[in-house]
């Protein structure tokens, strides 16, 4: 068998992959996560937000269900932003306990969604968790332990990356250009030191930049890399074929904004910002080589089926995912110029 058809195996099982992950991701996540906020002022004061993902005109029928300790006063505030439901509520507590109580989401068990959940109480401790329908409650710790915090956002961070198609299709990308263990090996270090020093920075707070600017972004480096593959192809000079670790590093600073940004939904405990920092950026490399392995073992497998490849038929690999990158980047610039970043 000739490498070039070899290769031409390889492209054209790409979009099977692409269409098994996205398959997935839909059944598992067919919607945006709802998010539930409680923080905790002084003299007992709770304020409450409840952001829910609506489909059309429809709220999902998701109630949360708060400790007992929590009176509240007053009705709460509704309002309608685009894809979501938001009521904010203030609560009183009546001196019982509310360390050591339950939080649950009814309805959340029937529901192929997630809500996540954050408090940040008055002595400066914070709790986040992501319920889920198998585990729609969380109980209220008096603080997290460190272990507690080290699963929990070594926890996100594996989700994160392996739920991010955006994420895992520049991954692929590269994959598909870069050839020999070493060179893939010092492109895909180099993503994850940019994206680790960009993601550590905006969750210090010591760079802010806006999230639609960044998602868009990041959807251009997978069309850059959808057209770098096929230009390669065709023999043209191409920049990441001759110094991968480059673009890989240059489009990684904007993916460690987007991790970033997934991380400040939940937020990060006060007394254990580094540790959960640490975590939830060691979750994301554990996600990433997982992905890197399954894709290195799928095209393995491939290489060894005798079937012999349609002419042009590489093309569909670099046009699946040019297009899937495109339809994304357009519409994300359209969220910018109509809603502001």
């Amino acid at each position: 068998m000739s490498a070039r058809a070899a290769g031409a195996r390889l492209l054209s099982a790409v979009p099977v992959l692409v269409g098994m992950h996205l398959a997935t991701a839909a059944g598992a996540h067919e919607i945006r996560p709802a998010l539930l906020e409680i923080t905790e002022r002084d003299g007992g004061w709770f304020d409450v937000v409840w952001k829910v993902p609506t489909r059309g005109d429809r709220v999902l029928g998701l109630e949360p269900r708060l400790p007992k300790s929590l009176v509240p006063l007053g009705p709460p505030s509704e309002r309608v932003v685009p894809g979501a439901w938001i009521q904010q509520a203030t609560y009183k507590s009546d001196g019982g306990a509310f360390v050591g109580d339950t939080i649950t989401v009814e309805g959340l068990s029937v529901m192929q969604t997630d809500v996540l959940l954050r408090i940040d109480l008055a002595d400066g401790t914070s709790h986040s968790a992501i319920l889920r329908p198998g585990s729609p409650s969380f109980e209220i710790p008096a603080r997290a332990a460190k272990a507690e915090v080290s699963w929990s956002y070594w926890r996100m961070g594996v989700i994160h990356i392996l739920e991010g198609v955006d994420h895992l299709l520049f991954l692929l990308a590269l994959m598909l250009i870069v050839s020999g263990f070493w060179r893939l090996l010092k492109t895909i270090t180099a993503f994850t030191l940019a994206h680790s020093l960009t993601l550590g920075l905006a969750t210090l707070g010591l760079v802010n930049v806006p999230p639609a600017p960044t998602e868009a972004v990041i959807s251009l480096s997978i069309l850059f890399l959808a057209v770098e593959i096929v230009r390669m192809r065709e023999g043209e000079p191409s920049l990441t074929q001759r110094k991968p670790w480059l673009v890989a590093l240059a489009f990684g600073l904007f993916h460690g904004l987007g991790f970033a940004g997934a991380l400040s939904q939940v937020g990060v405990p006060a007394h254990e910002v580094p540790l959960a920092l640490l975590m939830f950026n060691v979750g994301v490399e554990t996600g990433q080589v997982l992905f890197v392995t399954a894709v290195v073992a799928v095209l393995a497998v491939v290489r060894r089926i005798e079937i012999p490849a349609p002419e042009g038929a590489w093309r569909l690999a670099p046009y699946t995912i040019g297009s899937l990158a495109a339809f994304w980047t357009i519409d994300r610039i359209v969220v910018v110029l109509t809603r502001g970043s």
